[in-house]
């Protein structure tokens, strides 16, 4: 069954503050196989303008895709079925990048919904934003709910 249009544009109450730690940071660049200091070293960091070691870009992954979790892909209302869905794109807009003591929230919003081939494909975008109100980042993420067998069948 085709997801409910009249989703597009519903926004989901900011989440709980989430702090970005150093380690956090680190681990996250070694998982990554990415060595640049600025990742590790506070001085390095420094070295660039930076009041502390900053994350790689896709780091901020990590939340929004946690709070869209939460949010939307659990909200019964949606119904969406999590077990067909398969990440479909990711990308991210940056204010700045994110650093070490950052306590961050996200706002997801639903952007689109469409149908193709029985495929449900959902939009979300997640607005980040630091503890004094700020923007920081925008992560677009993008959702296939696929098909059941039965349901492409019945579409040709």
């Amino acid at each position: 069954m085709a997801l409910d249009q009249s989703f597009v544009g519903r926004t989901y109450p900011p989440t709980a503050a989430y702090e970005v730690g150093r380690e956090k940071i680190r681990e996250f660049a070694e998982s990554l196989g990415d060595t640049n200091p600025v990742y590790t070293d506070p001085g390095a960091a420094r070295d660039l303008g930076y009041p502390d070691v900053i994350a790689p870009p896709t780091f901020i992954f990590t939340i929004t895709f946690k709070a869209a979790g939460k949010q939307v892909v659990e909200d019964p209302q949606l119904g969406l079925d999590y077990s067909r869905v398969v990440h479909g794109d990711q990308r991210f807009e940056y204010t700045r990048p994110v650093r070490a003591g950052d306590r961050l929230r996200v706002t997801s919003i639903i952007d689109s919904i469409k149908s193709l081939a029985g495929n449900d494909i959902l939009s979300v975008r997640g607005e980040v934003h630091d503890e004094a109100g700020d923007h920081v980042a925008t992560s677009f993420t993008t959702l296939v709910a696929r098909a059941a067998d039965a349901e492409v069948e019945e579409s040709r």
